[in-house]
């Protein structure tokens, strides 16, 4: 499994570099300037902090990230299905502009995720109560229903507005890639472990199973 991400926050101490995506510590200041013939100002709202790893510079504006334009959204889990990835970083790449935008390709990501797994991917609210009959887990249904319900107010609004809503865009990211570990990486390792059993074991077991 993954390890947890830790997107750049504003003054925090430590979180994953938007240039090497280490989880590292970041030493934090002020950015003032110097104009000729005039004394150095320091302006209040213009910050910088220096990755301990890579040793690169962020500057942020009033909190927000401004350089590099990097995203404050986690990469794609590495069993994301390839027909999932262009969605997915496009999400990413507009977040911070755009959380409603960006939870609404999550949303689409969510729908061609249910068909990666066997479902019709044309409903998705049909597709989860299908999983769910099938014996899906609580916790993984509620992250599915999550993500459509949130996506879904992204594209007709509702009772949520996600128009500056960042930090719960950034959640549905995390999300999705949940959602791929529970649902394909785990399945994935089970079979590859089962398919490295002795071919005997693996008939016995068959017959048994066989009515």
């Amino acid at each position: 499994m993954q390890g947890k991400y830790y997107p750049p926050t504003h003054r925090v101490k430590a979180f994953n570099c938007p240039h090497c995506n280490v989880f590292s510590d970041q030493r934090w200041g002020m950015v003032g300037t110097t104009v000729y013939n005039s004394s150095y100002h320091r302006d209040e709202e213009l910050s910088a902090c220096v990755c301990h790893h890579c040793h690169k510079l962020s500057y942020w504006y009033k909190g927000v990230m401004i350089l590099p334009d990097s995203s404050n959204a986690p990469l794609p889990h590495e069993d994301l299905p390839e027909a999932i990835v262009e969605d997915y970083l496009e999400a990413r790449s507009i977040v911070t502009r755009s959380p409603r935008g960006a939870a609404a390709l999550l949303r689409l990501c969510l729908q061609k995720l249910t068909k990666e797994v066997g479902e019709p991917g044309k409903d998705i609210n049909t597709d989860i109560a299908s999983l769910v009959r099938k014996g899906l887990p609580v916790e993984v249904q509620q992250a599915l229903d999550i993500l459509r319900v949130i996506g879904n107010e992204s594209v007709h609004p509702g009772e949520l507005n996600l128009k500056d809503d960042q930090d719960t865009a950034i959640k549905l990211f995390e999300l999705v890639n949940f959602i791929v570990e529970e649902l394909i990486t785990r399945k994935n390792k089970i079979s590859f472990m089962f398919a490295a059993l002795p071919a005997g074991k693996r008939e016995a077991i068959s017959r048994r199973d066989t009515p």
